[in-house]
């Protein structure tokens, strides 16, 4: 397998490291630091362009920051064979996924990182049973959701299927708001402190701050290109902080409050557990995109497909394609796909 990797810094370094040593792939690099990619054993070899790095590539990973991305992706569809599947590593995915309309592209953004940046922190077990989102367009080729949903595992992730206006929504609420509320505790505290010693803190500061203040120049573009999203999360949860405080000046008994946030956190944490999972055949006529049809029709009911393969029949007029869903959705998971005009086989 030959995979390219347009950025080669702490993700883009990773996936190299992991596609080389787990998959045996061959990795080419485009990073102006693409020497010491190299010495990193993050890619076999440093381009410094996309031609020459994209010949004969199956996959694209494009792992640039977000203000950078759009035109990237752009460029790399541009050069890339028509076989390759191409997909970014960007923790939006509204504005790529309407800007990029090429059937070979999927974008994703895998949930897995460090307070560190550059290749050199790159690590093979970085993605080591992270989710990965995948945000295929209704017309995304079958073929190229497959290839990446298998790469992706291959790499060590969790594949997850999401509409990317929903990514971006979920995204604003469980990470990007959490940076911003950081940034404002931390704010809150020094305010408080003046020019006062840093008293010994407990736990509870340091964790709800661990990221105040992550990267400036990453988090600025991520702020931006997330804007319309965040900013709905932001009122909202102004809204809430006024209803506590109103709460606390009337002198209201906040213990349901604080009961229903701990159990809100046990759901949550709960929905994150991996269980056993079930197949689930389809056949299907072949088409452009109803494997994404399928796909996000599972990721809209909140069923995760963990593995993926598709079978093309002898004639190439039908297929079948069997996804892995957890046991005890994968009724509800085949009533979906039949109510989508496919036959299903447990």
């Amino acid at each position: 397998m030959n995979i390219a990797v347009v950025g080669v810094g702490l993700v883009g370094g990773s996936i190299g490291l992991a596609a080389r040593e787990r998959l045996g792939a061959t990795v080419r690099g485009v990073d102006p630091r693409g020497d010491q990619a190299v010495a990193r054993g993050a890619v076999d070899s440093a381009h410094d362009d996309l031609a020459s790095a994209l010949e004969g590539a199956d996959a694209a990973f494009v792992a640039v920051p977000v203000d950078g991305l759009l035109d990237t992706v752009r460029a790399v569809l541009d050069a890339a064979p028509p076989g390759c599947a191409v997909t970014d590593v960007g923790s939006t995915k509204g504005a790529v996924a309407r800007s990029c309309r090429d059937p070979r592209f999927v974008g994703g953004h895998p949930l897995a990182g460090a307070e560190v940046s550059g290749v050199e922190h790159a690590r093979a077990d970085l993605f080591d049973d992270a989710t990965w989102y995948l945000t295929p367009a209704p017309d995304a080729q079958g073929v190229v959701l497959e290839r990446l949903h298998r790469l992706l595992s291959g790499l060590g992730a969790r594949p997850v299927v999401i509409d990317a206006e929903a990514h971006d929504r979920l995204m604003a609420a469980v990470s990007h708001l959490p940076h911003v509320l950081a940034n404002v505790l931390v704010a809150r505290a020094a305010g408080a402190l003046g020019d006062e010693r840093v008293p010994a803190t407990g736990p509870s500061f340091r964790d709800a701050t661990r990221v105040a203040g992550a990267n400036p120049p990453l988090w600025n573009g991520i702020y931006a290109a997330n804007a319309p999203a965040l900013g709905d999360e932001l009122d909202g949860a102004i809204a809430a902080l006024a209803a506590v405080r109103d709460d606390l000046r009337s002198g209201a008994d906040l213990t349901g409050w604080q009961q229903q946030a701990a159990q809100d956190r046990a759901a949550l944490l709960s929905a994150l557990a991996a269980g056993p999972v079930r197949e689930l055949r389809a056949l299907v006529p072949n088409r452009p995109g109803v494997v994404a049809e399928i796909a996000l029709a599972l990721s809209d009911a909140g069923i995760n497909i963990s593995d993926m393969a598709l079978s093309p029949s002898a004639g190439g007029e039908r297929g079948e394609i069997a996804v892995s869903v957890p046991e005890a959705r994968a009724e509800e998971a085949a009533a979906l796909v039949v109510e989508l005009g496919f036959g299903v086989d447990l």
